[in-house]
C-alpha cells in the first residue's frame, strides 16, 4: 500500500513538473507570436527613429506592409512619368503617391510666395480648390453618423429660409439639386455689383430674397454647382452651432493630425497663405466669391491628404454603409463613364473598373485627388500656379490597377 501511494505521488509530481514545463513553453511561445496591433500610428517599442516614408494616423487600420521591391519598382515608373508630364516648369506645388500610407514618390517645387521667394515645401499648405468638397462631404457624413443630419431630409428643415421645398441634403452632395450657380448672380440679379464680397450667409439670403429659378428640377439631372457646397457649410453650422472652419478642425483635421490643414479666414489670412499665380508667377487677383467656403477654401498639403485618405479605410472614422453611399454613382441620365457620388467623382468603365477622384480649379490653383479603393493607393497633385498638368496625375492609376489608361501615349 505504501509503495503504491509512493508511486502515485512520484507519478503526480512528475506530471506536475511536466505540466509546469509545458505551461512555461506555451506561455513563451504565445508571447513570441503576439503581433503588433494594426494601428496606423503604431511604432515598435524598440524603434527610436521614425520612417519618413511612412505616414500614419491614430486610427485602427488593416492594411498590409509595402515591400521594398514594390516601392522601388513603382518609384522609378512614377518618377519617369512625373518629370515628363507633371513636374515641369509650369508646375508649382506638391505631388505625392502613397500606398497604405507608405510614400512611394513625392516632390515639391516652385514658390508659395514668389515675391518673398518662399518655396513650396512638404509642410506648405496649398489651396485645394474643389477638392475641398471631398472633405466637406465627409464632414456631412460624419454628422449623419452622429444622427445630427439625415441625408434624405429637406434642406429647409435645417435652414428655414432656404426657398426650395424639395432639395435634400443628398441632392446637394451629389449635385442634383439644380440650384443656381452663385457665380452667375451678377447675370441673374438686376443691379448686382461685382464689388460685393459674398459670404455663405449672403448666398442663402440672395436665394431666399430673389427666388431664383432652379436650373433643373430637383434630382433629375447632374449639374455641378458650387452653391450646393456653400449651402452644406451652412447646414453644418446650423446643426452644430459652430462655424464650419471650427467643425472641420475638430472632427477631421485634429483627430487625423492634419497639422498643416485649415479653412482660410479670408479677411485675416489672405496675404499669409500660399499665393495663387497665373503663368510666369503673375499674381492672380481675388474676387467677390473668395470668402465663401465649403465648396473650396481649404488649405492642406499632400501628406495631410494622405492622412485623410488613410482614414477612409477605417470603420472607426466612417461607417462602411456611409462610405458605400458616398462612393456609388447617382447620375445615369447621360451615357459615358463619368459619374458623381457624395462629394467624389468617378469613372465607371463598361469593363467593370471604377476609379474615384476629384479635381479642383480656383484662380491659379489646380488640384487632383485620386483614391484607388481596391488598391489602397492615393495620388495627389496640388499647384498654386495655373497648369492643367495637375490633372495628368490620375493616369498614374494604371501603374497600380487594371485601369484603361495608357501612360506612354500621354
Amino acid at each position: 500500500m505504501f509503495n503504491q501511494q509512493a508511486d502515485y505521488h512520484i507519478r503526480m509530481t512528475k506530471k506536475s513538473i511536466a505540466l509546469a514545463i509545458l505551461s512555461l513553453y506555451f506561455a513563451f511561445s504565445c508571447q513570441k507570436k503576439v503581433e503588433a496591433p494594426l494601428l496606423a500610428h503604431y511604432i515598435p517599442e524598440e524603434t527610436t527613429e521614425t520612417d519618413s516614408s511612412q505616414i500614419t494616423i491614430p486610427l485602427e487600420l488593416n492594411l498590409k506592409p509595402v515591400s521594398k521591391e514594390f516601392k522601388n519598382e513603382k518609384e522609378n515608373e512614377i518618377s519617369s512619368y512625373y518629370k515628363k508630364y507633371i513636374g515641369t516648369t509650369d508646375f508649382s506645388g506638391g505631388f505625392i503617391v502613397a500606398k497604405n500610407g507608405v510614400v512611394i514618390y513625392e516632390d515639391y517645387k516652385g514658390y508659395a510666395n514668389y515675391a518673398k521667394k518662399t518655396v513650396n515645401e512638404e509642410s506648405t499648405p496649398l489651396h485645394l480648390a474643389s477638392v475641398s468638397k471631398v472633405l466637406t462631404a465627409t464632414l456631412v457624413l460624419k454628422l449623419v453618423q452622429e444622427n445630427k443630419i439625415d441625408l434624405n431630409e429637406k434642406v429647409k428643415t435645417y435652414l428655414p429660409s432656404f426657398p426650395y421645398q424639395n432639395t435634400t441634403i443628398k441632392t446637394l452632395l451629389n449635385h442634383r439639386s439644380g440650384l443656381p450657380h452663385y457665380s452667375r448672380f451678377e447675370v441673374l440679379i438686376k443691379g448686382w455689383s461685382r464689388r460685393t464680397m459674398l459670404s455663405n450667409q449672403d448666398v442663402l439670403n440672395i436665394l431666399s430674397k430673389n427666388k431664383l429659378a432652379l436650373n433643373t428640377k430637383n434630382d433629375t439631372h447632374f449639374d455641378y454647382c458650387n452653391t450646393n457646397y456653400a449651402i452644406l457649410a451652412l447646414v453644418i453650422e446650423a446643426v452644430t452651432g459652430k462655424p464650419y472652419p471650427l467643425v472641420m478642425q475638430e472632427k477631421i483635421f485634429e483627430p487625423l493630425k492634419m497639422n498643416n490643414s485649415f479653412v482660410i479666414d479670408f479677411n485675416t489670412q489672405k496675404n499669409a497663405v500660399s499665393q495663387s499665380y497665373k503663368g510666369n508667377y503673375v499674381v492672380h487677383g481675388w474676387d467677390q466669391y473668395d470668402a465663401i467656403y465649403g465648396d473650396k477654401n481649404i488649405y492642406s498639403t499632400p501628406r495631410d491628404l494622405v492622412k485623410f485618405d488613410l482614414a477612409t479605410y477605417s470603420n472607426t472614422f466612417l461607417r462602411k454603409d456611409l462610405m458605400a453611399e458616398a462612393l456609388k454613382g447617382y447620375s445615369y441620365e447621360k451615357r459615358g463613364i463619368r459619374n458623381y457620388g457624395l462629394g467624389i467623382r468617378m469613372n465607371e468603365w463598361e469593363t467593370g473598373q471604377t476609379l474615384h477622384y476629384h479635381n479642383g480649379w480656383w484662380h491659379g490653383n489646380t488640384s487632383s485627388y485620386t483614391t484607388m479603393k481596391n488598391d489602397t493607393v492615393v495620388i495627389i497633385a496640388l499647384s498654386n500656379k495655373y497648369t492643367l498638368k495637375t490633372y495628368k496625375a490620375t493616369k498614374l492609376a494604371a501603374l497600380f490597377g487594371d485601369y484603361p489608361y495608357e501612360l506612354e501615349k500621354e
